[in-house]
């Protein structure tokens, strides 16, 4: 696996690590379970990184040293394509003929890299693009830079590479196919998956108690980077539109933003510091440094809801893990989410971003016990449709078409 801009050892929710960073670590491990041994190449990003680690049983981490160590942005990064793809082609020289049977690139800038070891060694070239340039334009936050046509060309470039494409939704597929024009005939749907083992209902009052919540508080949680594409700061605007409408609760709400700043947002990091302050919210805003996955197992089995309201996501791992907590979901009506999130059984889905729709939704969750006692019951069931390990299945199969394919251009 090729993982060049994020590594899969890094903590999601702040820089460039987040829903990716789960993807390629969990699905590593479901393979190897399998019994496929997987290397993941990744860049550098400190010296004291060791050339190679083991993240788990059969999964190795090789830190490809590729420009310096810190300060190179994402949008800098394809300037060092070309020493990563270097040693990484090194490292292959190293090996035994045919030590790799197939590789699996992750964002476009790996799937440049990619393309040239598939071309050097003769293996399948298998990509995920997990988020798309041109989707990314098409629905841009307030303030944020649209992506460059460096990253379009270059995305292009990697569909027309690649033996087969993984798309995480049918929406997915068809932004693929009717955007970069890729062959239907070589893209493939898999869902991502959720760690139902870790992700799973917990004791909503004990949870609290460690987190120092209020017990009988309205639990309105964000989590995720914070960068104008996952939106917090919708979930800010719609909380003063509920205090505004119903003073009475203030005393009530508290709104856990737990992650970092990422992307554009690190801009302005004190952004949404600011917003929460503008709208005289700041008493019930708590902001929380991003967790690992045992806490954050605990903030979603704590919260009464989980809102994402991403201006675009290619599935939403968040959405689900909340709702494998059994936690509904208050989601934005776009891309994967309209999978991750069934609309009236486990979350509800808001057309748009308006706070004033976005308050009437809160305000339906935490105001009918009814409608979300059955939320509850409904986001375990969807959550239940989804695993690692059916995810690890179905790229197997991916893996062994991506084959075919190769070996019919070869003939």
């Amino acid at each position: 696996m090729i993982s060049l801009h994020t590594s899969p050892l890094d903590q999601p929710g702040t820089g460039d690590a987040g829903g990716m960073n789960v993807y390629v670590i969990e699905l590593a491990r479901r393979l190897v379970a399998q019994g496929v041994g997987i290397d993941i190449f990744t860049r550098a990003t400190s010296s004291r990184l060791a050339p190679v680690v083991e993240a788990d049983d059969g999964i190795l981490v090789r830190h490809v040293h590729a420009g310096p160590f810190e300060g190179l942005t994402k949008t800098e990064l394809p300037g060092q394509l070309c020493a990563f793809a270097r040693e990484v082609l090194r490292t292959e020289a190293a090996q035994p003929l045919g030590h790799y049977a197939a590789v699996h690139s992750h964002y476009w800038l790996s799937g440049q890299v990619g393309a040239l070891a598939r071309d050097r060694w003769g293996v399948p070239l298998i990509h995920s693009m997990h988020t798309m340039a041109k989707v990314k334009n098409a629905a841009l936050a307030e303030g944020d830079s649209p992506e460059p046509a460096a990253r379009v060309i270059g995305e292009e470039q990697v569909v027309d590479a690649a033996d087969m494409l993984i798309a995480n939704t049918d929406i997915e597929a068809k932004q693929l196919i009717e955007l970069y024009d890729a062959d239907p005939g070589r893209v493939e749907v898999v869902h991502p998956g959720v760690d139902l083992s870790l992700f799973r209902p917990l004791d909503r009052a004990s949870a609290r108690r460690a987190l120092g919540l209020p017990a009988e508080a309205h639990v309105l949680m964000f989590a995720g980077r914070i960068q104008p594409l996952k939106a917090p700061d919708v979930l800010l605007r719609a909380v003063a539109v509920l205090l505004a409408r119903d003073p009475s609760l203030r005393s009530r709400v508290v709104v856990p933003i737990v992650g970092g700043p990422s992307g554009s947002g690190l801009d302005r990091p004190e952004s949404l510091h600011a917003l929460a302050g503008e709208l005289g919210i700041s008493d019930v805003v708590r902001f929380v440094p991003p967790v690992g996955h045992a806490d954050l197992a605990q903030w979603y089995a704590a919260a009464t809801l989980v809102a994402v309201p991403s201006y675009n996501e290619s599935f939403g791992l968040v959405a689900v893990e909340a709702q494998a907590s059994g936690t509904p979901v208050v989601a934005a009506a776009v891309g994967g989410l309209t999978t991750a999130v069934r609309h009236g059984r486990s979350g509800l889905l808001v057309d748009g971003h308006d706070a004033e729709r976005w308050a009437d939704a809160l305000a339906r969750v935490i105001g009918d016990e009814a409608l979300r006692v059955n939320l509850e019951a409904g986001a375990l069931a969807h959550a239940r449709e989804f695993s690692w390990e059916a995810t690890a299945r179905a790229t197997l199969d991916v893996y062994d078409r991506a084959r075919s394919w190769l070996k019919q251009g070869a003939a």
